[in-house]
C-alpha cells in the first residue's frame, strides 16, 4: 500500500515518476477518491503501468501472472486461434 495524493508524500505520484511502481491497483472509495483516481490513472497512461480497479480484474490478473510464472514464455493463443484448431480436428 502507499499514500494516495492527500495523504502525504512521498505519494503515489512520486512513486510512479520514480518508476518504483510496476502495478497499480486502485479499487477507489468515497468522495475524495474521485479526484486522485483521475490524477492516478493519467499517470499511469503517461507512464505505461498497467491499472487496475476492480476486484475481480485483479484475481484475473494474479492468475495470469501466476500461469506466466508458471508456464514460462509459452505464447498464449486468442479465442480466434484455438477456434480456428478445433475446426481442423
Amino acid at each position: 500500500m502507499i499514500l494516495k495524493l492527500q495523504e502525504g508524500r512521498p505519494n503515489i505520484i512520486d512513486k510512479i515518476k520514480n518508476k518504483e511502481i510496476n502495478l497499480i491497483i486502485n479499487t477507489p472509495y468515497g468522495p475524495s477518491s474521485k479526484w486522485d483516481d483521475s490524477y492516478i490513472r493519467k499517470s499511469a497512461i503517461r507512464y505505461k503501468i498497467p491499472y487496475i480497479t476492480t476486484i475481480a480484474a485483479t484475481r484475473a490478473a494474479v492468475n495470469g501472472i501466476e500461469m506466466r510464472k508458471k508456464y514460462g514464455d509459452e505464447i498464449p493463443k486468442s479465442l480466434q486461434e484455438y477456434h480456428a484448431e478445433m475446426k481442423l480436428t
